[in-house]
């Protein structure tokens, strides 16, 4: 899940990323990689034949705009990112300790990762300094070790559903924080900033009405699990709503603030595959660090061959490295705004599973802000896949007038031949 935030930057963030500009700052001969070239074609649709070219620094990737398995990919996607929410349910509402959650998940997922970065970008460890640990280090402080920890609690307080819905929000935020930090315009003029703003506002509708009403009952069907679930210490999980609310607004703030820090470290160190593993790593070592303080009993620590186990591989395994490899796919085949299209899956996948296996209850206002969540949504990626097709465009067109050829009457004068 969130170990993955740097490929989820790319696919997510309002903010403007470190490869789409035209120089990257270098420090002591380092060799960087070239900045991906994005034809607005890409952003067509399925059906469509047109290519994006991704040229790295070993490789050019002829990327294809058709095709069904991009479509699998971001499904599978949000099956892993809906197994991943319903296990850590489970075991936070077991007694688990959070930090240990996050310190052993984070550490095997670096793990995963590691044999990738050795194969496909191999030697670029030692490009590192000071300077690019330090942001690591920061990245993985705003980017995973606080807002994971803020989220595992929310989840705790609240249900599975509820906090996959604020999770989907995080776009919507970082598009708030980049107006507010003057990196993006409102641009109300044009039709996709209109589209941004209005799916914003609703979106944000959606969430005060999730949060403010609930309604009727609805009993679809029988839960698979009855009864209210305690941890170990007796405490019953979500039953501190406002709370949970709080914890989980607050870890879409930390990850909307995490883009800009993400910006840095792409360009101070721009190895996606290097930058992820130590990412993980650094993580691992703040949330061991951190809980070590709030808890030094060796029993917060242990972990049994249980359910426990179970989700800490699972979301290391496929919530880490199988979903960073698919939304990587996915972005190289149908472009940034395509996987983003899909989050609403998860959504209702949390949803469904989470009334049948864990005996959540849905409500009629549930559902409706869930509805106008997901019309908030896809209005703003609308806004945001047209606002990259005209940027692409007129950069296509600003590429065509340098290479203009200049027209020569010699060439069609037969006299002026040999």
């Amino acid at each position: 899940m969130a170990e993955s935030r740097l490929t989820d930057a790319l696919l997510d963030s309002s903010l403007p990323l470190a490869t789409t500009s035209p120089a990257l700052p270098s420090t002591a001969n380092r060799s960087q990689p070239h900045p991906p070239i994005l034809h607005p074609a890409a952003f067509t649709g399925a059906g469509t034949n047109a290519a994006c070219d991704l040229h790295g620094p070993d490789t050019t990737i002829q990327v294809q705009g058709s095709g069904w398995k991009p479509i699998v990919c971001v499904v599978l996607v949000e099956l892993f990112k809906t197994g991943n929410i319903l296990l850590g349910k489970v075991v936070v509402d077991g007694g688990m300790f959070v930090f240990s959650l996050l310190c052993y998940r984070s550490i095997l997922g670096a793990v995963f990762i590691l044999p990738f970065a050795l194969l496909l970008e191999s030697g670029k460890w030692k490009e590192l300094d000071k300077h690019a640990i330090w942001w690591l280090f920061i990245n993985a402080f705003v980017g995973y070790s606080l807002p994971m920890a803020l989220y595992y609690n929310g989840l705790h307080d609240t249900t599975a559903s509820y906090g996959v819905i604020f999770s989907s929000l995080t776009p919507l935020f970082t598009f708030v924080l980049s107006i507010l930090l003057g990196m993006e315009k409102l641009r109300l003029k044009s039709k996709e900033g209109r589209a941004k703003v209005v799916g914003a506002l609703i979106c944000f509708g959606g969430a005060l009405l999730i949060s403010l009403y609930n309604g009727k009952e609805l009993h679809l069907w029988t839960s698979v699990r009855k009864g209210i679930i305690k941890n170990s210490n007796g405490v019953v999980g979500g039953h501190h709503h406002l709370r949970g609310t709080l914890l989980l607004l607050g870890e879409c703030i930390c990850y909307a603030f995490s883009y800009p820090v993400l910006v840095k470290v792409l360009k101070v160190y721009p190895w996606k595959h290097w930058s992820s593993v130590l990412t993980c790593v650094l993580g691992g070592l703040q949330t061991c660090a951190i809980g070590t303080i709030i808890r030094r009993d060796k029993l917060a620590w242990k972990v049994g061959w249980n359910i426990q186990l179970i989700t800490i591989v699972y979301s290391a395994a496929l919530g880490t490295s199988a979903k960073y490899w698919l939304n990587l796919y996915a972005v190289e085949k149908r472009g940034p705004v395509f996987p983003p299209m899909f989050n609403t899956l998860s959504v209702i996948f949390t949803m469904v599973l989470g009334a049948l296996l864990l005996g959540e209850s849905l409500t009629v206002g549930s559902l409706l802000g869930s509805a106008l969540v997901f019309s908030g949504l896809y209005t703003y990626l609308y806004g945001k896949a047209k606002e990259l097709q005209v940027k692409m465009t007129s950069g296509s067109s600003n590429e065509k007038l340098h290479v203009q050829p200049t027209h020569d009457p010699k060439c069609e004068d037969p006299s002026s031949g040999p």
